[in-house]
């Protein structure tokens, strides 16, 4: 007998290759969502100025719902019956976030949240077309809510921008 034990197959009644696409798709959401996460950290961990207590607070609120986000979507990856990305490597080379270099000023710091939240967004709606396809209901329900979320909180980044 084999040492290593194979794997069962995995019949969720998706495809296997539309199943694969959606764990590329997920494998990117969850990088651009873990980057978002280390951002967002860094930047509740530094920032200075008038707006100090509000920036604060607003990014530790932003971060802990960033880091229940990414348990999701490795859990829903693993239940797709593929390993999830989870070294920083792997995410380096999955995520469509630019990561941070330096510490910028408060106000670039809402800026480029703003847009980090609109790039997962935006990799979150990629996805959902193909997990639409592959009849995957519980994907397309956490791409409505991931969508959901990060579409409210760059709307109140945004919101902090206007004079």
């Amino acid at each position: 007998m084999n040492s290593k034990t194979q794997a069962p197959m995995v019949d969720l009644g998706i495809a296997d290759e539309d199943r694969k696409q959606v764990v590329e798709g997920l494998s990117r959401l969850l990088a651009d969502s873990y980057t978002l996460y280390l951002k967002t950290h860094q930047y509740h961990w530094n920032v200075t100025g008038p707006m100090f207590q509000t920036l604060h607070t607003m990014f530790m609120t932003l971060y802990n719902e960033q880091w229940l986000a990414v348990d999701l979507i490795a859990e829903r990856i693993r239940a797709l019956g593929e390993l999830a990305p989870g070294s920083y490597q792997q995410f380096a080379a999955l995520t469509s976030i630019t990561p941070s270099s330096g510490t910028p000023n408060a106000k670039d710091m809402i800026r480029d949240l703003m847009e980090g939240q609109a790039t997962v967004v935006r990799t979150a709606r990629a996805l959902f077309s193909v997990a639409e396809k592959a009849n995957d209901q519980p994907t397309c329900d956490l791409l409505t809510q991931r969508m959901q979320t990060h579409e409210k909180y760059a709307w109140m980044l945004r919101s902090l921008l206007e004079d």
